[in-house]
């Protein structure tokens, strides 16, 4: 059976399209072109009028599901989401924990597809579980490398980078990953040593081996063997005031090759003005123009409570002190990596705080290219993904950024360029961001566009003056085909899919693995990563659970 959304304010950054009028057509889960007449006249037609539609939105950064999530949860069961919170007046209100709901939150904002950016391979059943549990939208995970105890005896053996190349499949293999993840590479096993800092061209003493060195055999290795995605990375020093050098010197280490650096806006920090803590979103950004081989997202400062989760576990030992409310929690793996939990309140009247906000809107702003720069506040270390809306309206209109700079310290305003950048971005410009420019990154052609052929992933908008109130709740959403929103209400609790890469490599690596296993884990080779069989299981017991009637939104 033929759809169609008629009279369609269609924007489509990979057709070119800034808004025309258009109908679109699709059959079943696909986009297609206007069949014979025939067939229109039996066809299901939404008239929108003029509604606003564009290709559902992609998160490629969001942290919803693994270890650290969910010691989130169990350490913070008030930020969860339950009657009280409904009538909370709070950002974090509206940011439902549990994971099914998760994919309802991502649905009402016209989201079809959110990419976990940090699954610990021994943790990888966890993760596929709970992205079996989410609705609606579609699910992948980054597997995370760079600190794990295997690896960095291979190099310091003295492997082939065809070896390494194979290692990296096979864990992407195992545990059903889109791609390759690396925070501060090193880091972690530096920090079992006592190190507080590991810079880029810092050695792991029992190893002899830098981070850089780290870095770039793993990002070797996501280009060989022909990833999808560039190999996705954390900063050494995150959040450090004078980190800029840092991340100009990752992007040089890049040697002109594909590589994704997460949530800059964390490593935007000079180390000038009586606070020993200033903007350098413009060198960050003149760097970035220098190298287009490098893509990056923002990790965007809101205000409100949240909490910082993350696997580099230096960075959170060390911002223990500034934990709201007074509690954490920091973790070692010895042989894959590490991470912490520090609850944080992002407070409007901060001046780091505020500075912070005022970097990553520096960073959006100055860029002279959005298929490169992403969308994200690095949910929920920035703000949770439920204030997405509240940052598109920062983003869209000079007159809100600046009612808000005016009731921040006013030593913001004197050491940020941000009143001078009067730039709006354009509903075409979100699309790139927030649909185009995510789908390319991940190598999901038939996704991010409404052209025939991708996807039927498909919101609608009515337009508003206030992008906060548009975004946050669209009018109709399809996904696959199915009306799943309507009239800003969840009408369908469908089952989202995994995306996952396929790489080959030589099987011989196995026995180097179980060789390692042997040795070194409690934990059988048999028993680690995700089978098919696994994958299968777990979304035929959410189906059954679906069907059952126990999930309400």
């Amino acid at each position: 059976m033929y759809s169609c959304i008629k009279n369609a304010r269609a924007y489509d950054p990979v057709q070119n399209w800034h808004g025309e009028i258009r109908d679109i057509w699709f059959r079943d889960d696909r986009i297609c072109n206007a069949p014979a007449i025939e067939q229109q006249q039996k066809a299901t037609i939404y008239d929108v009028n003029g509604d606003i539609v564009m290709a559902g939105g992609i998160d490629i950064h969001s942290h919803i599901a693994g270890g650290n999530v969910n010691t989130a949860r169990l350490l913070l069961p008030e930020q969860h989401r339950n009657h009280l919170m409904r009538q909370a007046a709070t950002p974090f209100a509206n940011a439902r924990w549990s994971s099914f709901e998760t994919g309802y939150k991502y649905t009402e904002m016209g989201y079809s597809m959110v990419v976990e950016p940090a699954m610990l391979p021994v943790n990888a059943p966890q993760v596929h579980a709970e992205f079996a549990d989410i609705p609606i939208i579609d699910t992948a995970a980054l597997a995370i490398l760079g600190s794990d105890d295997l690896l960095v005896n291979l190099i310091r053996q003295g492997a082939s980078q065809s070896q390494i190349n194979d290692y990296v499949a096979w864990t992407l293999h195992k545990t059903k990953a889109l791609g390759l993840k690396v925070i501060n590479a090193g880091g972690s096993q530096a920090f079992k040593d006592g190190a507080e800092t590991f810079n880029l061209d810092d050695v792991l003493t029992d190893y002899s081996i830098s981070s850089r060195q780290l870095l770039q055999t793993l990002q070797t290795a996501a280009v060989q063997t022909g990833l999808p995605h560039p190999v996705h990375v954390h900063c050494n020093n995150l959040g450090t005031p004078g980190n800029i050098q840092t991340i100009v010197d990752t992007m040089e280490a890049a040697q002109g090759l594909p590589m994704h650096l997460a949530h800059v806006q964390f490593y935007g920090y000079g180390n000038e003005g009586k606070f020993g803590f200033s903007s350098a979103a413009a060198q960050l950004m003149a760097a970035f123009n220098r190298y287009p081989n490098i893509t990056m997202d923002v990790g965007q400062v809101l205000f409100g409570q949240t909490v910082t989760l993350s696997g580099d576990v230096m960075a959170q030992f060390a911002r223990r002190g500034d934990v709201s409310p007074n509690k954490w929690h920091v973790w070692h793996a010895e042989n894959e990596g590490s991470g912490g939990i520090v609850p944080y309140q992002y407070k409007q009247t901060s001046f780091v705080n505020g500075l912070q906000w005022a970097i990553g809107l520096e960073i959006f702003l100055l860029s002279e290219d959005p298929w490169r720069l992403f969308f994200t506040t690095d949910h929920p270390n920035g703000a949770p993904f439920t204030r997405y809306p509240d940052l598109l309206h920062l983003l869209m209109s000079y007159e809100y950024r600046m009612a808000c700079l005016e009731n921040m310290h006013p030593e913001i305003t004197e050491m940020t360029l941000l009143k001078d950048l009067k730039k709006e971005f354009s509903l075409y410009e979100i699309a790139i961001m927030t649909r185009a420019a995510p789908a390319r990154l991940l190598g999901q052609k038939d996704r991010g566009t409404l052209q025939a052929g991708a996807r039927a992933d498909i919101a609608i908008y009515r337009e508003q003056e206030n992008k906060s109130l548009m975004f946050r709740h669209a009018e109709k959403v399809f996904k696959n085909g199915e009306l799943v929103l309507d009239d800003g209400r969840i009408t369908q609790r469908t089952n989202g899919r995994t995306v996952t890469a396929s790489v080959g490599f030589n099987q011989q690596i196995e026995q180097t693995v179980q060789d390692y296993f042997d040795r070194f884990y409690t934990m059988k080779l048999s028993h680690y990563g995700i089978t098919d069989a696994f994958m299968e299981e777990q979304h035929r017991h959410y189906l059954a659970t679906k069907v059952s009637g126990q999930y309400s939104a």
